[in-house]
């Protein structure tokens, strides 16, 4: 295994950040943590790349121990904290030169490996990080962590602030480093990433809520779930948690998605419901179970 995960736990004072997680990473493989804001991903990022000691457990990245071997783990792997932290009065080209003389390479050494994402920001080589796009700046602090050729690279929340078209060059340029045998453990709070990946790992509150293929966790979900839709979607809401025989109720978009507590649900009675509630323009139809429907389901 590239990563191994075995029991980690990590508090900080009265917050138990990390509670006896474990999971395993394959060599070459594109693993994703997934969830919300304080469900212990940098925390556990941060246990990964030795910049923190759990309280218990025992973890090892490409074969070395992160407590015993930590040096030897920093020059195995490549590391993008979910924060810009580049030197922003430096150029592209200075950080980058800086970062691969820290590691004892050179940009021209490692060129291929960081060739289709640096040649993007390229033309502005000689503007400082500070200066740069959301997107740009996303490139750059890639390029960083991939010009010293790592075996396992961190990406911890990568596309947080940034926009839907860079999201998706983003993801592209993941899935051509994999081809490149580079395995790599990301974490995002976007449900519709959770997808892109080989396997993922649902967290939080600092707990693994189920391990598995995206396409697996989806298809064992326990209902069938049905986009709502009517004029007033705060009163149609309302309605439908007041129903004796909802499930669930969240919103989803410009749906809100609903699930039905019994076998034989009939989306007629449904509607005929609603339409005593006085709703409008009322619209029920089966829609396609996603990942962000199986978490509502697992972290209720």
């Amino acid at each position: 295994m590239s990563i191994s995960v075995q029991h980690i736990s990590k508090s900080f004072k009265t917050v138990n950040a990390v509670n006896d997680v474990s999971f395993e990473v394959k060599e070459g493989e594109l693993f994703g943590l997934i969830g919300p804001d304080g469900a212990g991903k940098t925390t556990i990022f941060r246990i990964l790349t030795t910049l923190l000691f759990a309280d218990k457990g025992t973890v090892t990245v490409a074969g070395f121990d992160v407590v015993d071997d930590y040096k030897e783990i920093r020059n195995h792997v490549g590391y993008m904290p979910g924060k810009f932290s580049l030197y922003q009065d430096l150029t592209v080209e200075e950080n980058l030169n800086f970062f691969a003389t820290i590691f004892g390479t050179t940009i021209e050494e490692n060129y291929e490996l960081i060739k289709d994402i640096y040649v993007q920001i390229e033309p502005f080589k000689n503007r400082r990080a500070g200066a740069l796009s959301g997107g740009m700046k996303q490139k750059l602090a890639l390029s960083c962590a991939l010009i010293h050729k790592p075996k396992v690279l961190f990406l911890d929340e990568p596309t947080t602030g940034v926009d839907p078209v860079s999201r998706k060059e983003f993801w592209e340029m993941l899935k051509r480093l994999q081809q490149k045998g580079i395995t790599i453990l990301v974490s995002t709070p976007y449900m519709d990433e959770a997808e892109l990946c080989d396997r993922i790992a649902l967290i939080q509150h600092g707990k693994i809520l189920q391990i598995d293929t995206p396409q697996e966790i989806v298809k064992h979900y326990p209902k069938k779930i049905y986009d709502v839709k009517a004029d007033n979607m705060y009163r149609l809401l309302e309605s439908l948690k007041s129903y004796e025989h909802h499930y669930s109720v969240y919103p989803f978009g410009e749906f809100v998605h609903y699930t039905d507590k019994r076998e034989d649900f009939n989306p007629q009675e449904l509607q005929q419901y609603l339409e005593a509630k006085k709703h409008q323009n009322i619209k029920i139809e089966i829609t396609k179970t996603t990942i962000e429907d199986t978490f509502m389901e697992l972290a209720k």
